[in-house]
């Protein structure tokens, strides 16, 4: 028996947003948060649908990345490197044959998922060491001195007028 489900338009906007995103980032590399169609962009992925959540950052001359990836098995997952995009694919299988009887709350999503990054510049793509443990991807690649954010300090002097405008 077919089950009748009820059309989002939402969802679908939601679906078309994330492949223009997905298309945007391949041809001009990763924005940031920064979309030129992020009209219909719900918070987190659509119902049904999920995806890892990424941290990202720079610590003594590494880059690191961190993917949550519960339920997960490794065997699933596929870490790639295109240029300065990191891919990480992969897919959480329900490990119970789904039957809407029984359920209160059912609110788990399974499926495959995909996430891409843009790779600072200066990082060394070539010496990436991964490991895996308690649901978390973790990725760590060396970096270039001149790669990493750096902080200057710039004097200010009391009194002093910059530059008048005209």
């Amino acid at each position: 028996m077919f089950e009748l489900k009820r059309w989002d338009p939402a969802k679908e906007l939601s679906n078309l947003q994330r492949d223009m995103d997905d298309v945007i980032r391949r041809v001009f590399g990763n924005l940031g948060s920064i979309s030129p169609i992020n009209l219909f962009r719900r918070e987190g992925p659509a119902k049904g649908e999920w995806y890892p959540v990424i941290d990202c950052y720079m610590q003594d001359n590494k880059f690191i990345v961190h993917a949550d990836l519960p339920g997960v098995d490794i065997k699933n997952v596929d870490v790639s490197i295109t240029g300065n995009i990191l891919t990480i694919k992969g897919e959480r299988k329900a490990e119970l044959e789904e039957k809407k009887e029984g359920y209160l709350v059912h609110e788990a999503c399974y499926g495959s998922f995909e996430r891409m990054l843009t790779i600072p510049e200066g990082v060394d793509t070539s010496k990436v060491t991964a490991g895996f443990k308690n649901g978390v991807l973790d990725l760590t690649m060396p970096c270039k001195a001149e790669a990493l954010p750096r902080k200057v300090r710039i004097e200010i002097v009391e009194g002093k007028e910059g530059r008048k405008a005209a």
